[in-house]
């Protein structure tokens, strides 16, 4: 949970107590999820999802409040950053990984605002 608040704080641009604003709780809760020495509640799970752009069972599994969540199959397509780690491991770095979800989001604007 610690590297998934970290990459997101690093990717958005952001402080801890800007998230903290951003997904309604305090900036103590951020510190304290930050440190390790607590993990955040199911609801504010799926605010970080929300916030994230991620599938808020992946992040529930992180919290432990589900198992974890198996390789993905064919018809379930793994985030990005979980199928770069995987493939290239020792390849792509944190900043390089966040680069590129940062240009497939932009893709993503484009293609809504162009109606496809």
């Amino acid at each position: 949970m610690v590297g998934f608040l970290t990459s997101l704080i690093r990717r958005r641009g952001i402080s801890p107590s800007r998230l903290a604003r951003e997904i309604g709780v305090s900036h103590a809760t951020v510190s304290r999820w930050l440190s390790g020495k607590d993990v955040p509640s199911p609801q504010s799970c799926e605010k970080l999802a929300d916030y994230g752009g991620i599938r808020v069972e992946w992040l529930l599994s992180l919290a432990r409040y589900l198992p974890a969540l198996e390789t993905a199959g064919a018809t379930q397509w793994p985030e990005f950053r979980e199928y770069a780690r995987l493939k290239y491991p020792n390849e792509l770095d944190e900043d390089v990984i966040a680069m590129i979800e940062d240009l497939i989001e932009r893709r993503r604007r484009k293609r809504e605002v162009e109606g496809r």
